[in-house]
């Protein structure tokens, strides 16, 4: 899209944190133009908010937390997949407690309740993170990158010595159509033996069957079985969406990622905003019918 876009009004969305296992709520509501995507705590004095961006991160461990020194918001990359998805641009999100609702373990309870409501286009140029040249980052035997590309395509890469995942890869290009369909539902998951560990230390108690992927050693223990046959890929490029809207600016180019977490996307994030030789924040402009769905006109922001 060539503007910037919010919401017409208000929508909310209510559930239970993975890690507390306690009831919370938010509120998305619309925003002015270039203000970018905020969390607002309303249920501390001052209603302190914080913006979405690389230099708020504060953990990457089992998810993404962002945070200041008055507050921290755990699990936001889901939230963050589905507005990325539907390219909007300015949003204020009031949440009461210090985690997001984890849904049924995707994003389809944002990327659902966000749908509700008409998304509208603003009066200012919507400004992208416009690669130029190749950026490289690696961790181990782990690594990313990204090459020029008119648009946003994902092609990622996971191995689990598991035998219901092993290798698995995907490669697809990012809108709100192919996020609907192929990205929205695919669910968070994690290892038996983990998640009784974790709750020993008071983390995921709101973790179950009906909000994860639960895998033994042998096979998976939903009793549904799989959304996808290659549903553990397709959340992990999911999860890596909503971690790529810390750059603050949609990214335009062809990310390529190989075993990527929370840790290593944070990382990934932070070199292609150090990269300054290798992108530009531009501003489109003019659509036309091409394969990504923008030419490479823009004028410069």
């Amino acid at each position: 899209m060539i503007y910037q876009k919010t919401l017409q009004r208000p929508v909310q969305v209510e559930g239970m944190g993975l890690h507390t296992g306690k009831s919370v709520s938010l509120t998305f509501k619309p925003a002015p133009v270039n203000t970018g995507i905020y969390f607002i705590r309303k249920d501390i004095s001052g209603l302190p908010a914080l913006r979405v961006q690389s230099r708020n991160v504060r953990a990457t461990q089992m998810a993404t937390v962002i945070g200041s020194d008055l507050f921290a918001i755990s699990t936001v990359e889901h939230c963050m997949s589905a507005i990325a998805a539907l390219q909007i641009d300015n949003l204020y999100i009031e949440l009461a407690g210090a985690e997001l609702p984890i849904g049924d373990g995707s994003a389809n309870i944002f990327f659902r309740a966000l749908k509700k409501v008409d998304i509208i286009e603003q009066s200012e140029l919507r400004h992208y993170f416009y690669v130029t040249q190749p950026i490289y980052f690696s961790q181990g035997d782990k690594y990313a990158y990204v090459l020029p590309y008119n648009g946003l395509r994902i092609t990622s890469t996971i191995e689990f010595p598991h035998p219901c995942i092993g290798k698995q890869k995907i490669e697809i290009d990012i809108n709100e159509t192919s996020f609907e369909h192929e990205l929205a539902t695919a669910r968070t998951f994690g290892f038996l033996k983990d998640v009784e560990a974790l709750k020993k230390k008071g983390l995921a108690l709101g973790g179950s069957l009906e909000n994860a992927v639960v895998l033994d050693e042998r096979e998976v223990l939903n009793p549904e079985g799989l959304r996808f046959k290659d549903e553990f890929v397709r959340h992990k490029t999911m999860d890596a969406l909503g971690d790529l809207l810390m750059l603050g600016n949609p990214l335009m180019g062809h990310v390529v990622l190989h075993k990527a977490g929370h840790d290593m996307m944070h990382g990934f994030v932070q070199k292609l905003l150090s990269s300054v030789e290798s992108y530009r924040i531009i501003e489109l402009a003019k659509p036309v019918s091409f394969a990504s769905g923008y030419s490479e006109s823009y004028i410069n922001s």
